[in-house]
């Protein structure tokens, strides 16, 4: 049994998965991972299930601490973070602000040009007059939801046809759509577990970007970690994203995605608060490079609940 687990007991704990988000079925499999490798540990971990009701059944269930494993709308947005705070119940990753403000892009993005950190230029879309706004960010553009993660409702687009059909899918998942300048590169992703950046995964797929297929169907997808890059070159990008997860008020544990352009500069996409923990996930990938197995990782995420206030 790993050091962490033995050192403290962590009481009872609720992995909270599921809800009703349109990532519904990667929360379940992330938070059953999770269950598995707590119980594994020795951890008197239980799922449940974040529906209706969900708040007088943590109350009712004599839990002392919460690990959050909902992707998307309520789990990732503060939502479930403000209602854990409301009923005094310790639980996992960055609080309400970080998480609300990691979970919209386009406030994400404006925080970040703000503090001079390097994002591509992106205007908020709302309907169908402002497309022009978009268009003269010029093509090709990416177009996603604002709140919405796992690449859900994402489309590249190169004319206004395309980027018509594109707002009108997005906005399927979200009222407000982001409209961002696409970047030509290599796409890299960092894992940040309580204040340590972990190596580097390269992404590689045959699809125009990594989008949901590629990140949880495709067989044809190739993680590379180590990354490839020089060491004092990871080392910066490793520094840079870290400090874009600060910058949101983000803790705990997470993730920065970015993109190194052609000329090798680095484009800030966004933050993860709360990131997968499947078989195709990309924290638990980055941990073992670093030495961390999968139990390890998970008891390593619950210690950061006591970061407010537990034991």
């Amino acid at each position: 049994m790993s050091n962490i687990a033995s050192d403290r007991d962590f009481g009872k704990v609720v992995v909270l998965m599921g809800g009703d988000s349109a990532e519904r079925e990667i929360s379940l499999n992330s938070g059953g991972a999770v269950l598995a490798a707590l119980r594994h540990s020795g951890v008197d971990a239980h799922g449940l299930d974040a529906g209706e009701g969900v708040l007088a059944r943590l109350s009712d269930g004599g839990y002392e601490r919460a690990f959050i494993m909902l992707h998307g709308r309520g789990g990732e947005d503060g939502v479930i973070q403000g209602a854990l705070e409301r009923i005094g119940l310790p639980y996992t990753g960055s609080g309400v602000l970080g998480s609300a403000l990691g979970m919209d892009k386009y406030r994400t993005k404006a925080l970040w040009r703000g503090l001079g950190l390097p994002t591509p230029e992106s205007v908020p879309i709302s309907g169908l007059s402002e497309l022009d706004e978009a268009e003269a960010l010029g093509y090709p553009l990416i177009v996603k939801p604002n709140c919405e993660g796992s690449s859900i409702g994402m489309n590249r687009v190169e004319n206004r046809d395309q980027l018509r059909q594109a707002w009108q899918e997005a906005a399927r998942y979200d009222a407000l759509v982001l409209a961002e300048r696409w970047i030509a590169g290599e796409e890299y992703t960092a894992a940040i577990l309580d204040r340590q950046t972990l190596p580097l995964i390269r992404l590689e797929t045959p699809h125009l970007f990594y989008d949901y297929q590629a990140k949880y169907a495709s067989t044809t997808t190739c993680y590379h970690c180590p990354c490839g890059l020089a060491p004092g070159q990871e080392a910066e990008l490793q520094a840079l994203c870290l400090r874009a997860f600060d910058a949101v008020g983000a803790s705990g544990w997470g993730r920065v995605d970015l993109i190194l352009d052609q000329q090798q500069r680095p484009w800030l996409i966004e933050v993860n608060t709360v990131p997968g923990m499947t078989d195709h996930s990309l924290v638990p990938m980055s941990a073992k490079v670093a030495g961390i197995d999968f139990p390890e990782l998970v008891l390593r995420i619950l210690a950061t609940s006591r970061q407010r206030g537990a034991l």
